[in-house]
């Protein structure tokens, strides 16, 4: 707890003392490994203190670069199947080292959003998706959400979502689920409270 504590309220003075702290109580296990402590470049424009003034150009230059990498599915087939969409909506387990890497990642969806409102139990740091569908299934609705699933740096270059299609986390079919589960009128999603 002393360790996380240095951690959180270290000032820039000794944010590379508290990294190395950080790294050296790291070890390796399963197919989790210390490199992922190194932040990759969008990482650490987001880790700046509030207080330092913002690049604009390498904030927008991080954006468009986010915006090129999404890939679209093949043939822009952007849903699949809603009741796997769920699944994947309510799996927090993956990339954890007690986890195994053989099976898929979940999206952990409801430990940010409100999905199905009949659902009691979800987060509130991110917007509640429930009815999302009511947005209608228009070629830019839907390549908007794909984006933002694939990687959201793309719309909000600091957003705390994570980049599903981007790091790896979900594969594509999960994603074209997962968009399934916010879009199909028969979704859980998109059923009005009794």
């Amino acid at each position: 707890m002393q360790l996380l504590a240095f951690i959180l309220f270290s000032t820039a003075v000794y944010a590379d003392e508290a990294y190395n702290v950080l790294l050296d109580s790291m070890k390796d296990k399963n197919f989790v490994t210390v490199e992922r402590l190194e932040q990759d470049e969008l990482q650490e424009f987001c880790s700046q203190p509030r207080s330092a003034s913002v690049d604009q150009a390498r904030a927008a230059k991080l954006r468009e670069a986010a915006l090129k990498g999404v890939l679209i599915p093949k043939d822009e087939r952007y849903l699949g199947d809603w009741q796997l969409g769920e699944k994947v909506a309510s799996n927090g387990r993956g990339l954890q080292y007690s986890d195994d890497p053989e099976q898929e990642n979940g999206g952990n969806c409801y430990a940010c959003h409100q999905l199905d409102p009949k659902e009691v139990a979800y987060g509130n740091l991110g917007p509640s998706l429930s009815g999302y569908g009511a947005r209608g299934q228009s070629a830019a609705m839907l390549q908007y959400t794909w984006t933002k699933l694939w990687n959201t740096h793309a719309y909000n270059v600091c957003s705390h979502m994570p980049r599903f299609g981007a790091a790896g986390i979900l594969t594509e079919k999960q994603l074209q689920d997962v968009m399934a589960f916010l879009f199909d009128p028969n979704s859980p999603v998109n059923r009005s409270q009794p």
